[in-house]
C-alpha cells in the first residue's frame, strides 16, 4: 500500500488500527488506489465504483 499511495508503512498502521486519523489527501491516494471513492471508505455509500474521473493521478 505503501507503494501505491506514498503513505509512510507506519503511518499507515495506525491509520487501520484507529490510532490515527486520515487526512483529506491520505483518503484521497487511497481511494486512488483501491479504485474507489472517498464516500465508501468513509460508509457513505454501498456503491464502491469511483466517479468519473480525469485521470487516475487526480
Amino acid at each position: 500500500m505503501q507503494m501505491l499511495t506514498g503513505i509512510d508503512q507506519s503511518d499507515y498502521s495506525k491509520l487501520e488500527k484507529g490510532r490515527r486519523y486520515y487526512t483529506f489527501e491520505q483518503c484521497r491516494k487511497i481511494a486512488i488506489a483501491l479504485n474507489t471513492s472517498m464516500d465508501y471508505l468513509a460508509g457513505l455509500t454501498d456503491v464502491k465504483e469511483p466517479y468519473p474521473r480525469k485521470s487516475a493521478n487526480q
